[in-house]
């Protein structure tokens, strides 16, 4: 008996984790790839001997890993390791004043007591409600599917949401516990790594203190391109059949069912197809207007979380005032949320994140040297040519250099700069985001765009425009949900 063939867009986390899943189940999968390596925005890029993860940085909520590995009775040990970092970050709130976060939970504790009288006690109460959200998120709300309204406002969670702070703001609720700005920004800077603003995003999200506070921060072996290839050898041994520079240019949909991919290297059959490519990309893009699920409209309504301006460096030098994670915080840094999200311009005085692997991972970078990647979120759709990368790179540059003390345009090895064209050529990714949708509470569980089409029967999604949105894990809860809906529509 022949098995049933998955056809599966993007070899991204998203991509390859429902890949093994459903060839984990019995499918006979495909995978196909745009680019020429497996990754997705996880692809790594090497030149003179430096080693640069081009996309995601942080590794956090390691259990969501291990889980996921288990589903095949794997150890993720197998695939990759671990290193916990210490300090996880140091937080930059201006030229003299500098702070480390620490695995040493009392030491956290000093620093939130030196920020304001009682600041001690307020994070032990603060993580100690963060931990609680996070248990219930994992326990009742990540992993499930969202379907219908009364799905996600039903008796639990109207309950629970209640204690969780669904219904507040973050950046209201994190004000009282704190007052001091330097703590709240510490406790409200994961937000815009989902695409949101503190003031938007819902107090849910204070779960994300419990994450890099309690749960630790990690450096996979070879970086965060290291566990694409983990995923990727976990599909090999599935039996998954991995392509690259197959770029998707068509879903064949015939009376309401996806019959086939078309790429440029030809035709691929399927009785399922997954896509962990841009959603909306395949709707706008790959699919016929009869087969799309939204509307032009749908997605010129949407709030879309921000781009990134980020610049890989390669130093000859070591750099003796960074750690392998920093952060910068406007003192006001409004106004730098403003830029992405209601007056798009790129940001004058911007919060930053700088990170330096070769603190931890001296094979990234010649030795002597440093392996360099610096953010800036900024808003999607802005104009990006040369002459204007160029001029904010030299903004940039200044601005690193006057908070931290680094000139980084000094023994300059290897530089690079990837923005909001590079996004949308990369990766079909929407008006150039480099995330997908923002966590506003609109756009959170049963109001993001669904992974299942409603117009074609057989056509599914995963990845971070899904339910539970974005980040690395919640990609690969996203996959695991995929699954299991396939699997319960048409069987193992």
């Amino acid at each position: 008996m022949m098995r049933q063939k998955a056809v599966v867009i993007g070899g991204g986390y998203g991509g390859l984790s429902c890949a093994a899943l459903l060839a984990r189940d019995g499918w006979d999968v495909t995978l196909l790839e745009k680019n020429d390596s497996l990754g997705g925005r996880a692809r790594s890029w090497e030149t003179e001997g430096f080693t640069f993860d081009l996309g995601p940085s942080w590794y956090l909520m390691p259990e969501v890993f291990d889980r996921f590995f288990s589903l095949f009775q794997a150890d993720r040990k197998d695939y990759y390791s671990l290193l916990p970092l210490e300090p996880y970050y140091k937080v930059f709130f201006s030229r003299d004043d500098v702070s480390l976060l620490s695995t040493d939970r009392e030491k956290n504790i000093k620093l939130f007591e030196s920020f304001e009288p009682g600041g001690g006690e307020a994070l032990k109460r603060y993580m100690d409600q963060a931990s609680y959200k996070y248990r219930v998120a994992m326990d009742e709300f990540l992993y499930r599917d969202y379907k219908h309204l009364t799905d996600f406002f039903n008796r639990r969670l109207m309950v629970e949401g209640m204690k969780l702070g669904v219904f507040k703001k973050l950046d209201k609720f994190v004000s009282t516990y704190f007052q001091d700005r330097r703590a709240r920004q510490i406790l409200e800077y994961a937000m815009v790594f989902l695409g949101t603003s503190p003031v938007d995003a819902p107090a849910l999200y204070s779960i994300m203190s419990h994450v890099d506070l309690e749960l630790g921060v990690y450096f996979p072996e070879k970086g965060m391109a290291g566990v694409a290839q983990g995923l990727a050898k976990l599909c090999r041994e599935q039996g998954v059949n991995l392509v690259t520079n197959a770029e998707v240019t068509h879903i064949k949909v015939e009376a309401g069912k996806a019959k086939a991919v078309e790429t440029v290297q030809g035709e691929f059959p399927a009785d399922v197809v997954v896509s962990g490519a841009d959603y909306q990309h395949v709707e706008s893009s790959l699919l016929d207007d009869h087969a799309q699920s939204f509307s032009p409209g749908y997605w010129e309504s949407r709030v879309v979380a921000p781009s990134m301006f980020i610049t890989y460096l390669g130093i000859g030098r070591e750099l003796k005032g960074l750690e392998h994670h920093n952060l910068y915080f406007e003192e006001d840094w409004t106004n730098h949320f403003d830029t992405i999200f209601k007056q798009p311009a790129w940001p004058d005085n911007p919060c930053f994140y700088l990170s330096c692997i070769s603190k931890t991972d001296k094979s990234s970078a010649p030795k002597g040297m440093e392996n360099i990647f610096l953010l800036v979120p900024v808003a999607p759709g802005l104009d990006d040519s040369d002459e204007v990368r160029d001029r904010y790179f030299d903004h940039v540059m200044s601005h690193v250099k006057n908070i931290t003390g680094e000139d980084l345009t000094k023994d300059v090895k290897v530089k690079r700069i990837f923005s909001q064209r590079d996004f949308i050529g990369d990766y079909h990714a929407f008006m150039g985001t480099a995330l997908g949708l923002s966590h506003t509470l609109r756009q959170t569980a049963v109001f993001r765009p669904s992974n299942r089409s409603k117009r074609v029967e057989n056509l599914f999604f995963t990845g971070q425009y899904t339910h539970p949105g974005v980040g690395v894990p919640m990609v690969l809860i996203a996959s695991e949900i995929t699954a299991k809906e396939i699997s319960a529509a048409y069987g193992p």
